[in-house]
């Protein structure tokens, strides 16, 4: 279940691209979540998804 805080979101998204997924594509195909809902949430405090990075900053 991922945290409905924007910014626990940040934390848990950052750590699971970091540590087991090599993009944001591959980490919600696996979690069977959508990419949109993250990049929308994180986007309501200013971040956005860095592919060379594979972190949102």
């Amino acid at each position: 279940m991922l945290p409905k805080d924007p910014a626990m979101l940040l934390s848990y998204v950052n750590l699971k691209l970091r540590d087991y997924y090599g993009s944001l594509e591959k980490m919600c195909e696996d979690m069977d979540i959508s990419r949109e809902m993250i990049m929308e949430k994180l986007a309501s405090i200013d971040y956005h998804y860095d592919e060379e990075k594979n972190q949102f900053v």
